[in-house]
């Protein structure tokens, strides 16, 4: 092992001894969530630039874990019946015509681009969620940061109280800080109307105790910092004074979707997803930079149109009543609201699986609205069936690349492992993804 790699071993190990330590004597575990405005000085933080005329501010990036089917939501084939099957199309008034299970986002297709031509060589769960969210292939000798990630280290937490990246519903796996500190990491919730939890003092620790351990710990905390000068040290001090910060602000109201009107949660509907997406138009609304909410179940091998339909109807309500509810709140035009999925399905319809479709990496579809999106409008096409790309594919690479584009982010600036490895938000040199700069007003 390298001294660099010792090192950053026993960095990891101070983190975790001292993360304990908090949880146990000051009754804080908010910890990992915070400081990626604080611990700059020690981690390194880099601003890129680029982007739009106006840069956006905030991402809600709503995941269709399972792999969507595009010929059954994002991209009709109804002139060939042996591929569409029973689903029939909706006219929008847009560029694109949408499938007769999303009629309300057919009403709010005016600030949507979809794109026709998504592609991937990642056909399996887990690898194609892996390079969807990180823009390189999955190894086993590195975990990537989480998009999500790279947004808050490459421009910053805008509320300095909240967590910069939140992820509501979805595998922790996805929300990883990767060799990005910790600080960095996507604050899991598993469920949206359960608030963040560990975010007040511990029942057992009374104010007067709580403020006289912190005392401690500050003075032990100086004394160290003062012997060994160590950064990380007085990073993770600030990260007390911010967990005590968060634990007494008034901005953790946003997690409470309950204090939201009826009429307003009965709008996005009452399943998870629905709720996760008024959760997020909560968190941006306080200035949360990266919000990701999963909806799954898209795995349709059998029984696809059935399958396909309960999912979309949950999709349809869900995004429909964000995008009208920032759109009424002034918020849309600051937030890029995306959707995406790993893969497609096949335009084989497989009989024999009661009408199912199978995993399809070669062409599928995804979603951009607000932040300047030119809304209405389609980027790409795939071909007659839906099989394959026939015009401007985009990779989940340029996918990236356009998020990073859309806030103002340079995709292409190098950052560094820990062992000195260069890393960029929108993937490796000979798969670097280009922002769609065309689907920008």
């Amino acid at each position: 092992m390298s001294d660099r790699e010792f090192n950053k071993s026993d960095e990891i190990a101070r983190r975790q001894f001292m993360i304990n330590a908090a949880r146990s004597y000051l009754g804080v575990s908010v910890l990992p969530m915070l400081g990626a405005s604080v611990a700059s000085e020690a981690f390194g933080q880099a601003r890129g630039k680029g982007g739009p005329g106006k840069v956006a501010e905030h991402v809600i990036f709503l995941n269709m874990s399972g792999g969507m089917s595009h010929l059954d939501t994002f991209d009709l084939k109804p002139n060939k019946k042996e591929v569409q099957g029973p689903v029939e199309p909706i006219a929008t008034g847009a560029e694109f015509q949408l499938s007769q299970f999303l009629p309300k986002t057919a009403e709010v297709a005016g600030h949507m681009c979809v794109i026709n031509s998504m592609t991937s060589k990642q056909g399996a769960h887990e690898q194609g969620q892996y390079i969807l969210h990180r823009s390189y292939p999955q190894r086993g000798t590195i975990v990537h940061p989480a998009i999500g990630s790279w947004v808050v280290r490459m421009k910053g937490r805008k509320n300095t109280t909240l967590p910069g990246f939140v992820s509501v519903g979805g595998n922790p796996k996805n929300a990883s800080s990767g060799f990005f500190s910790a600080e960095y990491a996507g604050v899991p919730l598993g469920r949206p109307d359960e608030g963040l939890k560990n975010s007040s003092r511990a029942s057992t620790v009374s104010e007067e105790d709580f403020t006289r351990r912190l005392a401690i710990a500050d003075a032990l905390n100086q004394k160290f910092h003062e012997k060994y000068k160590s950064p990380a040290v007085k990073a993770y001090d600030s990260l007390y004074q911010e967990a005590v910060k968060l634990m007494k602000s008034e901005d953790l109201k946003a997690f409470e979707i309950h204090n939201e009107p009826s009429k307003v949660r009965s709008e996005y509907g009452s399943d998870r997803f629905g709720q996760g997406c008024l959760l997020a138009r909560r968190l941006v609304e306080a200035g949360v930079r990266f919000v990701e909410v999963n909806l799954g179940g898209w795995d349709t091998h059998y029984d696809n149109f059935t399958a396909v339909e309960a999912r979309a109807s949950v999709l349809d309500r869900g995004f429909a009543a964000l995008v009208n509810d920032l759109q009424s709140k002034g918020l849309l035009e600051s937030t890029l609201v995306v959707i995406g999925t790993e893969f497609g399905r096949t335009p084989h319809i497989v009989t024999e699986h009661n009408n199912g479709r199978d995993h399809h990496p070669a062409c599928f579809s995804a979603v951009m609205a607000g932040a300047g999106i030119k809304g209405g409008t389609r980027y790409g096409r795939s071909d007659a069936s839906g099989n394959r790309v026939k015009d401007d594919p985009v990779t989940v690479q340029d996918f990236n690349a356009t998020i990073g584009y859309a806030l103002g982010i340079d995709t292409a600036k190098v950052l560094h492992s820990p062992s000195g490895r260069p890393f960029r938000m929108a993937g490796a040199d000979k798969d670097l993804g280009r922002p769609l700069k065309d689907i920008f007003v």
